[in-house]
């Protein structure tokens, strides 16, 4: 191995040690208290060297969700490729995005972070970049279920390409997490069964959108039946 190929696997697996250090820290004392001397620390390197790799903490925390966004897309490509209607199959993403995020709340609390203005702006346009290159793979596998079913006749246009189709489900889906992870909000409102909800809401679109087959809204069991029969079947 030349000189050139080591330093660049050193840089690496230093990296990989920040964040995953990172991360721990953020899971055992909450992301705000994130302070990168103390990450440097309690990673034996200089302050100085892991700026080397993160420009601020901001940048630090965009790379952050860049990772958790590339393990969560793995799952959710699987999902979109699950042998369905496409309807089922559009369901199926909101169903696996949220389960995703109940099992890393982190992951939910953290991509909020990211993208307010203030944290998106301080980062570096490459760890912006990185981030949105992650995302091009799960908007695209959502993309291909919209385009199907416009080809197979199940859904109607309105007028809008598919790119602009695919930003209600995921609008709906990612608006009532972002609720749920601000504690107290829907309590104080008076809501709860937040996931069930969900559920509903994201049915109700499908069939506002008139995207086939309908389903009857006021059959419950039915719905039910539809989320288990995709945790059961569509990351298998």
């Amino acid at each position: 191995m030349g000189t050139r190929e080591r330093k660049q696997r050193e840089f690496e697996a230093r990296e990989t040690l920040f964040m995953d250090t990172a991360r721990r820290l953020i899971r055992e004392e909450g992301l705000l208290t994130l302070q990168m001397a103390r990450l440097a620390r309690e990673c034996d390197y200089a302050t100085g060297t892991l700026y080397q790799h993160f420009s601020s903490k901001e940048d630090l925390l965009v790379a952050l969700a860049t990772r958790r966004i590339e393990e969560h897309s793995d799952e959710f490509c699987r999902a979109a490729a699950w042998q369905a209607s496409t309807r089922e199959r559009m369901f199926a993403l909101t169903v696996v995005d949220h389960d995703f995020g109940q099992r890393h709340p982190g992951y939910m609390r953290l991509l909020q972070y990211v993208f307010t203005e203030v944290v998106w702006a301080s980062a570096s346009p490459g760890r912006r970049t990185a981030l949105q290159k992650a995302l091009e793979q799960p908007a695209g596998a959502v993309r291909a279920i919209v385009e199907q079913a416009l080809a197979d006749g199940d859904l109607k246009s309105h007028g809008f390409n598919p790119q602009a189709l695919m930003l209600g489900p995921w609008g709906l889906c990612a608006g009532i997490q972002s609720m749920q992870q601000t504690r107290g909000m829907l309590d104080h409102l008076g809501i709860d069964a937040a996931d069930e909800l969900l559920h509903f809401h994201s049915q109700a679109l499908l069939n506002g959108l008139g995207w086939q087959p309908l389903i009857d809204l006021n059959d419950r069991a039915t719905l039910s039946a539809w989320v288990e029969r995709v945790r059961r079947e569509a990351l298998a």
